[in-house]
């Protein structure tokens, strides 16, 4: 039997980055395509509905163009699957993010970050791919503690510029 691909997330700074070219984001995408070839590259519905935010109300003429740009990416690239809706509850995926941000893990004025974090366990990702300062700083440790309750495994939390840090060839 074949085994299931490794799923990652990608966080909204993620799409913004690849949409705009960004140097480390190209090579850590490239990386992880020479690495896990097979892997399932999912955007959330938190990601999903931030990205349309931005593309509309982004504060600048740039963001709202890097946001279409990225929603174009998504619909002609076969690297992402757009989760339009996840098969759990919302209020239970609320929950979990709320008890995120309660535990202090991200800051609680952050709730797109809890969101996006949740999703990410709820999905089953081993990896969130993000250039967020809040998320790169969760407490690994105390995210297993706020998920094992609810029977999810948080995903390793990391930059495009430690994915080609660590494992960028040559």
């Amino acid at each position: 039997m074949e085994a299931k691909p490794l799923r990652l997330a990608a966080d909204t700074n993620l799409l913004l980055d690849l949409a705009d070219r960004d140097e480390d984001v190209l090579d850590a995408v490239a990386v992880i395509d020479q690495r896990l070839p097979k892997a399932d590259w999912l955007v959330s519905p938190s990601v999903l509905d931030e990205l349309a935010f931005l593309a509309d109300s982004g504060d600048t003429l740039q963001l709202r163009q890097s946001a279409r740009a990225a929603f174009q990416q998504l619909q002609s690239a076969d690297r992402f699957r757009a989760m339009l809706d996840l098969p759990f509850p919302s209020d239970l995926i609320r929950r979990v993010a709320d008890e995120i941000r309660q535990k202090e893990l991200v800051p609680v004025a952050e709730v797109h970050d809890s969101w996006v974090l949740a999703e990410a366990a709820f999905l089953q990702c081993a990896l969130l791919l993000t250039s967020d300062a809040h998320l790169r700083g969760v407490d690994h440790e105390l995210l297993t503690l706020v998920l094992n309750p609810f029977d999810l495994t948080p995903p390793v939390i990391a930059t495009p510029r430690e994915i080609v840090r660590k494992f960028f060839p040559g």
